[in-house]
């Protein structure tokens, strides 16, 4: 298949590696040194001890309109970068084009094709203007929940962590062709994509951590695993979920699994830097908005009250300014030894 991916970052290197080592042509979009590294090596992955896994040769380019048209688009920009691009997708698409985003969060599409009193309502903390629904069909759409991690560790080169699950769902819950099609693409490339009948149960399940695991670890600079193990950090990511879970089924979404599973099972995943820690660390504008944002404004819509999110939200979003306005990152430094007397 021919398939493009938009943002060749941690999870978007990761997909182009393993679509291209599955036999799809693969084009992505890159910017910088990273194109650069991409152009004249290959993209190359790693996995978490650093050993190698493969090198690919792929397209690449900076420029959207330069790439051509794909049966498969994948958007893996984070979700406040939607917005800058979303006119220019249709560039990549022909007639039966599909387009897979994999931003975290509540994406901008969640109202799309969901029937009931909410169709088709905008979700404005992923579409402030609503210039991403207005370029992109909701019928090209497959949603998509990413469960691996990874990191970029220098240009052209992503390190795996650990994960290869990228569940899959029409968003009217149908059964159809194209999804089976796209999740069987996936799986001939060695990841594991069920195809699930709400995918939007999926995303809060998901959410849950993000909303939670990522700010908490962005203001704590703390792992993962540190993260669980300390008691009053993993009361306040538990009492965050709890709220949210209010909200999800208020919106009938059932979770399948408990919140505490939830938690266990972030704290496996070990000594892992969140997303939003590492953006942190180097500088980069924090994803806060789609993943802790949008679930306040789910809640104010559903006269939930999210006291626990919305004091987490403030604490990050003044991280965020802080760091804007004095253009800096923010990360600990291990101290100087004391000077001998």
């Amino acid at each position: 298949m021919k398939i493009c991916v938009v943002g060749a970052g941690a999870i978007g290197g990761y997909l182009a590696v393993m679509l291209a080592r599955g036999g799809n042509e693969v084009t992505v979009i890159a910017r910088g040194v990273h194109l650069a590294a991409i152009r004249e090596r290959g993209l190359r992955l790693i996995d978490a001890d650093g050993a190698d896994i493969a090198r690919v040769a792929v397209s690449a380019t900076a420029n959207i309109d330069e790439a051509g048209r794909h049966g498969l688009v994948i958007l893996t920009v984070k979700a406040h970068q939607v917005e800058a691009i979303a006119p220019q997708l249709g560039a990549l698409m022909h007639e039966d084009t599909v387009l897979v985003p994999m931003q975290n969060g509540i994406p901008w599409w969640y109202f799309q094709r969901h029937g009931g009193e909410y169709e088709g309502l905008t979700v404005k903390t992923a579409d402030p203007t609503g210039i991403i629904a207005r370029s992109v069909d909701p019928a090209r759409i497959l949603g998509c929940v990413v469960y691996p991690a990874a990191t970029m560790v220098s240009p052209g080169v992503i390190q795996h962590i650990e994960g290869n699950r990228f569940p899959l769902g029409e968003l009217d819950g149908t059964e159809t062709a194209r999804v089976a099609e796209i999740a069987n693409v996936f799986i001939a490339a060695g990841l594991k994509s069920p195809v699930l009948p709400d995918i939007r149960a999926e995303i809060w399940l998901k959410l849950w951590g993000n909303l939670s695991f990522n700010p908490i670890s962005a203001l704590a600079h703390s792992t993962l695993v540190d993260l669980c193990q300390h008691p009053l950090a993993r009361d306040l990511a538990r009492n965050m979920m709890l709220e949210a879970q209010v909200v999800a089924t208020k919106l009938g979404r059932t979770l399948r699994v408990t919140v505490d599973r939830r938690i266990e099972g972030a704290e496996r995943v070990g000594k892992h830097k969140t997303s939003m820690l590492q953006d942190v660390e180097a500088g980069r504008d924090p994803e806060i908005d789609a993943l802790v944002g949008s679930v306040i404004e789910l809640g104010r819509l559903t006269h939930t009250p999210t006291p626990h999110i919305s004091s987490v939200y403030a604490c990050v979003k003044l991280l965020s300014q802080t760091m804007a306005m004095e253009k800096a990152a923010v990360r600990v430094s291990p101290l100087a030894p004391p000077t001998a007397m």
